[in-house]
């Protein structure tokens, strides 16, 4: 008599794993949590005041007693990170070589002193470095006869980076896309004494359609031609990993992809690269584009955020700076 049991197909079912929420949640391989998210914030000049962005509902320029009653709430909320972004307080504050990006009494240095104050180490503070908010020309760099000068434009983002450590800021973010700026920006730190500030790069950023909303709300288009010579090309992934081995050879500590939807093989391609944490960016568009949509009652708001923001964890995400961060914590969408 056989003693070989029969095989049943219905044996295994993966359906039992997905029977209800509870269990659903008990084999859930990946997590997003408000502390997963880096909030994004505008800051203006002066104490206060919101100027709302049209093209980002539910974001605004703040006065910097604005952004640190936000950014009290966001840490109640469990988000304990967030990006700074600059505006010029005046037309006139924009040059030719971007120097208010530095200045001491600018947007962004008495933020960062502001909210370091008030909340210590109990919220992150990254600092993004660029000039083109600053530029009248609005490109990342120092422009001269039609073109961005790299090697030009590698001292004053270093003096920009050290403005924002001076000023308080745990972590700098080059977002330039200029070749050997975290080295200029590493040495710089070290040499004047902030050896212990974290510089997350823009290592990997592409020139995206994505980015327009961002642009009105710093005002920060370029006012002649593109950025697609320093920025990369959105068919290439090699050189993306070319891009983040670089930086972590010249003393990134974090690196980044910017942007992330169209962009997930790309971030599993650069987690896969290195040991580094990850950020993507989730950029203005594509959080533009879900509000329009929810907007209209073309799709359901919380599902599509929680799953975007999830997309990107399971791409590779380390964490996701997203414009979504308060209010799906707000919500309970997370």
């Amino acid at each position: 008599m056989s003693t070989r049991i029969a095989t049943r197909p219905e044996r295994v079912r993966p359906r039992r794993l997905r029977r209800t929420r509870a269990i659903r949640d008990l084999a859930a391989e990946t997590h997003v949590t408000p502390a997963h998210c880096v909030m994004p914030h505008f800051v203006s000049g002066g104490l206060r005041g919101e100027t709302e962005v049209p093209s980002l509902p539910g974001i605004a320029q703040l006065g910097v007693e604005d952004l640190v009653r936000q950014v009290a709430e966001e840490i109640e909320l469990g988000i304990r990170s967030v990006l700074l972004f600059g505006h010029a307080r005046e037309p006139a504050d924009k040059t030719s070589d971007g120097r208010a990006a530095w200045d001491a009494d600018g947007p962004v240095p008495v933020a960062l002193r502001r909210l370091k104050a008030e909340f210590g180490d109990d919220v992150v503070v990254i600092a993004d470095v660029c000039l083109c908010a600053y530029t009248d020309h609005g490109h990342c760099g120092i422009f001269e006869d039609g073109a961005v000068k790299n090697d030009l434009s590698l001292g004053p983002l270093a003096r920009t980076a050290l403005a924002y450590a001076d000023a308080g800021a745990d972590v700098v973010a080059p977002s330039d896309m200029m070749d050997g700026r975290v080295a200029a920006i590493r040495d710089g730190l070290d040499a004047a004494g902030h050896e212990e500030v974290l510089l997350l790069s823009y290592a990997v950023k592409y020139a995206s359609a994505y980015y327009g909303p961002f642009r009105d709300a710093a005002d920060s288009a370029p006012a002649s031609g593109d950025r697609q010579g320093y920025q990369m090309d959105p068919r290439n992934v090699r050189e993306a990993l070319r891009e983040a081995a670089l930086d972590e050879r010249e003393g990134a500590d974090m690196l980044m992809v910017k942007p992330a939807l169209a962009y997930l093989d790309v971030i599993r391609a650069v987690r896969e690269s290195t040991r580094l944490p990850l950020f993507a960016y989730n950029v203005s568009g594509e959080y533009a584009a879900v509000k329009a949509a929810a907007a209209n009652g073309w799709l359901d708001e919380a599902r599509i955020v929680r799953e975007n923001l999830t997309a990107m964890r399971r791409a590779g995400a380390d964490r996701i700076i997203t414009y979504h961060a308060r209010e799906a914590a707000q919500r309970g969408w997370l």
